[in-house]
């Protein structure tokens, strides 16, 4: 096995001589730029680690991990779109560098080449991977599409929220890592292990994201601190938060996050004070401690060597304390 460094550098040096170099130019030309924007690949890490781990070999899951890779950077490109985000990690956007509708096709063409690479592999692994990542696809559509019709609902549970996240975030995760074990032939028991437990780090991994929106260091967490508030987004913390608090402050959040005001410094800091006070913060620390730990007590059950073990257990540790 390698380090994860390693198996970064493995995959960019991959990509790159993927990337289409070819005509029309402002077809192709977007694909390169998004794919070539950063970002920290962890999801085509997951399908080259899992590969290892199951015996099977890194190299043999490149086609893979690139068309997971392929796939997430489409999923961007459209949602920027949806959000009419300016910026992707410090860059314009595609739609802004070019236009909307070179954003559109371009990111058609992505998905359109994501599964396109499943055709190099022989038949006994194209069909399962194939109906994993359409089946992957469908539900991160599926997610967006609730995560953008909770923006009008005042009726989102906490567990309407959870299944949001599972489809949007969650379930891609889980797919990169079967996508390793079924190209190194792992059994149907392994493979629904490891889904399982991309799964549940997926889920924790994306409450952590909603908790370090509102309570995280923005030097460290790379984004704006407040975000979530700012965009009236319903999050894990928000839904805690109105599901704790005495009547009150439960009509005060939620008037709170029907309004925009032109300096949302006060507004943040009241929701946040409101999130402490209820206990929502507190709460939504301890779901993501019980998703990471149920997470390494699935894996402590599979069948995989004890190196391979330690390895995803120190990547899901640093995914949690977000040292990659």
């Amino acid at each position: 096995m390698l380090n994860l460094e390693a198996y970064k550098k493995a995959f960019l040096t991959y990509m790159e001589d993927q990337l289409p170099q070819k005509e029309p130019s402002n077809l192709y030309e977007p694909i390169n730029y998004i794919m070539e924007l950063g970002g920290k690949r962890l999801r085509p890490i997951l399908v080259l680690m899992s590969a290892d781990i199951f015996g099977g070999g890194y190299q043999k899951a490149m086609d893979a991990a690139l068309a997971v890779e392929i796939f997430h950077n489409f999923s961007l490109v459209h949602d920027d779109i949806m959000d009419d985000a300016p910026l992707r990690r410090g860059h314009q956007t595609v739609h802004e560098k070019w236009n909307t509708n070179t954003g559109i096709l371009s990111g058609d063409a992505m998905l359109i080449k994501a599964y396109q690479l499943f055709e190099n592999y022989p038949v006994q692994y194209f069909k399962p991977l194939a109906q994993l990542f359409s089946k992957t696809a469908i539900e991160v559509c599926e997610g967006q599409q609730y995560d953008v019709d909770f923006e009008e609902r005042e009726d989102v549970q906490i567990q309407d929220y959870l299944k949001m996240i599972e489809y949007k975030t969650a379930v891609l995760v889980a797919a990169a890592l079967k996508m390793g074990a079924i190209l190194s032939d792992a059994g149907e028991e392994a493979q629904h292990k490891i889904y399982e437990f991309g799964r549940l780090l997926g889920i924790a991994f994306q409450i952590q994201d909603d908790y370090l929106d509102a309570f995280g260091d923005q030097a460290i967490f790379g984004k704006q601190i407040g975000g979530d508030i700012i965009e009236n987004k319903k999050t894990f913390l928000y839904l805690k938060a109105r599901e704790l608090s005495d009547p009150s402050s439960a009509e005060q959040l939620q008037h709170l996050f029907t309004i925009t005001p032109e300096d949302p410094s006060n507004k943040i800091e009241t929701a946040k004070q409101i999130f402490l006070e209820s206990g929502a913060e507190s709460a939504t620390k301890e779901k993501i401690k019980n998703y990471t730990e149920e997470a390494f007590q699935l894996l402590e059950l599979m069948d995989i060597p004890e190196k391979g073990k330690a390895f995803l257990k120190e990547f899901g540790n640093n995914l949690m304390n977000r040292k990659m």
